[in-house]
């Protein structure tokens, strides 16, 4: 067997090594990966397996170690914590993530007996004292984020990288202190990250068996890569990411095997199309069905009715038990006195005899009428009358007609006898939206008559529907101009006593407009109207609640726009510039802040971009004729490190285009992709080649004997990393491996109390450790 041969660099094309058939037609296949076959089951390479060992054991000691403290509420455990408490009490709720990690929680509380009754009202609230198996709880997220550790490991070894690049990537994510502090607490981003690592692995082994399509192996790799994909984004919606990853490394491969000039033969189109229905079936309908499945498991679990019931429609809420708006809906009659409320921001719709001022603040000038608000209190002023559109005198009363769906009415003011309107004046804030304000009933029924008509549009009414308080959420619309009243949370100035402003919203399609009926005062106590039967909890169809619960949670997601003390923005996460508070103890000056391995994350930056810099630098010396690197190196490169840089870029940009608030656990995934890049792009730098593997590859499918490198089948198995590599010297990937670990564990080492949260320190070691002006609690 000949030695293998070293890559030449900048050497002539007819000084590249001599390629098998096999190799040649490896090298041609279009994919993201590295385009070499690798073994199917590691075997024999016990270097690696006592190393993935070894670090399997430290990621768990690091996780778990005083995995207690804080005996005390942390940061967003507030939240999942809740959620899952929630979830053991079968109490319905809202989150603006999908379930799947919450579940996980919830499991892990019903597995040690919980019963949530504690609720996570306040950070710093005692777990001991309201005795919560908060450690059971936090163990959970403990336990991915130290399996995280060796998934890294094992996709640099599925890869074929060499051990001292495996071991680096690995311990880029063992020793960082932001993914050993999100997976010690009750969080999600530890679900995400693991499902997001276990989706990259799964993909490599699936990739490394497209030469033997539709067997056993093939189908297993890629329905568990649809599992973990659909894990990811049944975690948060970010896990659409890692989709986009797997899939624009399929779209490459299917667009190889479509290729009519392709090595291994072309494919027939009935071929092709197996091999496209086949990925469509593994990684889009399969991941989309079990990510159905915890929404059907979610509102299995949650039949009651609980603090969610608000964010959802009257129908959905009328699938809940106990709940109080169906239980307590009266219906609406003309003549009725009725208070209104806004959905949103519950406040009443008021008025008062003050009037608005002539000028505003910016010269523009008002009708002058009187004040129509929105007050957040019970008050008398919130008393109005609903009366019939066609009714001149509020006398002439006519009992018993219903409120309906379309009706078109008009809402006198009890305490002024002033009657609600709207007209083309702009309203005080909103210069492109009505003023509402009250007129007379003279004015209302003589020239303004029409501006005092409003509509009844109950949401997904039918046609004759009654209106009914609390159950009846409708728009009224303003028959003339047809702009649906409004109201937002900016006070008015001091002339309106700082209430609401109350507006006519051109946009009536707008989810915001919506009002409903809180109160009807003038019911005498003894009314049958108040007597309500026992309602029985209605069905609705899963898909109907389903896409109701995707519309608000998208909403709301997007509504998360106001400012935050801690919130960063994505362009600081590569360079760590600063982390978040999580939690902090005066009497002993301990604190968590959440925080990076700065020394880590600097050199996976840098990388970064000497990954980019290589690339372009090929390819600009491609313009000018230089081949600088040969086919299998270039090959390399550009699909297996590539792959991992499109993984970075995928989980890391799109957050640019995002408008909510970001914080620095965003950027996990992506530095998890980082450290990939990071081992892959340091055994290039060391010129570690796998030219050798071509020749080892050459021989022994060239041989008929059978070998410790072939199957009983004939079929070829490439040689391990470990023996490819033999014939190279690693002494200095290792010294250069060995350096940057040393400064990576001392970096994790120094910030260690702020991961963990103990030992205190004083003024000196927590200004000692504000590299980057890092707003740590207890400087002074």
């Amino acid at each position: 067997m000949s030695s293998p041969q070293v890559r030449q660099r900048g050497g002539q094309k007819d000084k590249k090594s001599p390629q098998s058939p096999s190799q040649g037609r490896d090298s041609d296949i279009n994919g993201v990966l590295k385009d070499t076959n690798l073994p199917e089951v590691v075997t024999s390479e016990w270097d690696y397996k006592l190393a993935l060992g070894a670090i399997t054991l430290l990621a768990f000691i690091t996780r778990f170690w005083g995995i207690g403290h804080p005996n005390e509420v942390v940061f967003d455990e507030v939240h999942f914590g809740k959620f899952a408490s929630y979830y053991l009490q079968r109490t319905y709720f809202f989150d603006v993530h999908p379930p799947f990690g919450k579940l996980l929680f919830a499991l892990m509380g019903w597995f040690v007996g919980y019963d949530g009754h504690f609720h996570f009202d306040n950070i710093g609230d005692s777990y001991i004292s309201n005795k919560v198996p908060y450690v059971a709880f936090r163990a959970m997220p403990a336990l991915l984020g130290s399996l995280t550790v060796p998934t890294v490991f094992l996709i640099m070894w599925e890869s074929g990288y060499s051990l001292p690049a495996c071991v680096v990537s690995a311990c880029l994510v063992l020793f960082d202190n932001a993914h050993i502090g999100q997976t010690r607490l009750i969080l999600l981003d530890a679900t995400l990250v693991y499902a997001m690592s276990m989706s990259i692995l799964c993909y490599v082994r699936f990739y490394k068996m497209r030469h033997e399509p539709f067997s056993r192996k093939w189908w297993k790799w890629l329905l568990l890569t649809g599992v973990a994909l659909s894990c990811v984004i049944s975690t948060k919606y970010v896990g659409v990411f890692s989709f986009f990853t797997v899939g624009s490394a399929v779209a490459l491969d299917l667009w190889g095997l479509f290729d009519v000039n392709r090595k291994e033969g072309a494919l027939s189109l009935p071929e092709f199309g197996k091999h496209l229905m086949a990925r469509i079936a593994g990684l889009i309908v399969v991941p989309f069905l079990i990510y159905l499945f915890w929404f059907q498991v979610h509102f299995a679990i949650l039949s009651k009715s609980g603090p969610g019931d608000d964010f959802m429609t009257p129908a959905f809420q009328e699938t809940l038990s106990d709940n109080m708006m169906s239980a307590q809906s009266t219906g609406v009659e003309y003549f009725d006195s009725i208070s209104m409320r806004h959905k949103e921001t519950k406040t009443y719709l008021h008025s008062h005899a003050d009037r608005y001022p002539l000028r505003y603040d910016d010269g523009r000038v008002s009708s002058q009428g009187q004040q129509v608000t929105g007050y957040p209190f019970n008050d008398t002023n919130n008393y109005w009358q609903i009366l019939p559109g066609n009714v001149f005198d509020p006398a002439d009363q006519k009992t018993g007609q219903q409120v309906q769906n379309g009706d078109f009415v008009k809402l006198r003011h009890l305490i002024t006898d002033s009657y609600l309107l709207s007209h083309d004046v702009a309203s005080p804030y909103y210069p492109t939206n009505q003023e509402f304000t009250t007129v007379p009933l003279a004015e209302a029924n003589g020239e303004r008559f029409n501006d005092t008509l409003f509509e009844i549009k109950i949401e997904n009414g039918k046609a004759k529907q009654q209106l009914k308080s609390f159950s009846g959420h409708f728009k009224l619309i303003h028959a003339p101009t047809r702009v649906a009243m409004w109201t937002h949370t900016t006070p008015l100035p001091d002339w309106a006593y700082k209430q609401a402003e109350i507006n006519g919203n051109k946009n009536i399609q707008q989810s915001s407009n919506i009002w409903y009926v809180d109160e009807l005062p003038s019911i005498p106590a003894d009314s049958p109207r108040l007597v309500r039967e026992v309602k029985k909890v209605k069905h609705v169809p899963f898909l109907k609640k389903y896409f109701e619960l995707q519309r608000a949670i998208f909403f709301h997601n997007n509504a998360l726009t106001s400012s935050h003390p801690y919130a960063s923005q994505p362009i600081q996460w590569p360079f760590l510039l600063r982390g978040v508070s999580f939690w902090t103890q005066n009497d002993t000056r301990q604190q968590i802040y959440f925080l990076g391995n700065p020394v880590g994350w600097w050199i996976a930056s840098s990388l970064l971009a000497v990954f980019a810099g290589i690339i372009g630098a090929d390819q600009l010396s491609q313009r000018r004729g230089i081949d600088s690197l040969d086919e299998r190196t270039r090959s390399r490169l550009y699909n297996s490190t590539g792959f991992f840089f499109l993984c970075w870029a995928a989980h890391y940009l799109p957050f640019y285009l995002m408008g909510r608030q970001l914080f620095l656990h965003h950027y996990l995934p992506a530095h998890l992709a980082s450290a990939l890049v990071t081992g892959a792009l340091l055994e290039f730098v060391f010129n570690l080649d796998p030219v050798g593997l071509d020749e080892n590859v050459l021989q022994q499918t060239q041989s008929k004997t059978p070998s410790k490198n072939k199957d009983r089948g004939g079929k070829r198995i490439v040689v391990p990393a470990k023996e490819r590599m033999s014939g190279q010297s690693m002494l200095a990937l290792w010294a250069a491996s060995g350096v940057l670990l040393t400064l990576v564990i001392g970096g994790w080492y120094f910030f260690l109390p702020l991961t963990y949260g103990k030992p205190g320190l004083d003024a000196d070691q927590v200004n000692a450790r504000k590299w980057l002006g890092y707003d740590l609690h207890f400087a002074k």
